[in-house]
């Protein structure tokens, strides 16, 4: 009932419950997300450009694109 309240898993609602269990409020506290960015500040500065320079350049005849396409083509 709970985990169909929030929306998530069962799973996760136990995973949770047991944190809290062993470590109260504390251990339910935020430590940042999962994952940090992969890419370097030199691959980004070639994104933005690419970004920049719009769809049509990489071969998109209109406004419609995205940045998953745009990843893919490289």
């Amino acid at each position: 009932m709970i985990a169909k309240d929030l929306r998530v898993s069962v799973r996760s609602v136990e995973r949770r419950r047991r944190a809290w269990r062993d470590g109260g409020m504390e251990a339910l506290r935020s430590t940042g997300p999962a994952n940090s960015p992969t890419i370097t500040d030199a691959q980004f500065t070639v994104f933005e450009a690419e970004l920049g320079k719009g769809p049509t350049a990489h071969g998109f005849d209109d406004e419609r694109w995205t940045l998953a396409v745009l990843l893919e083509s490289r």
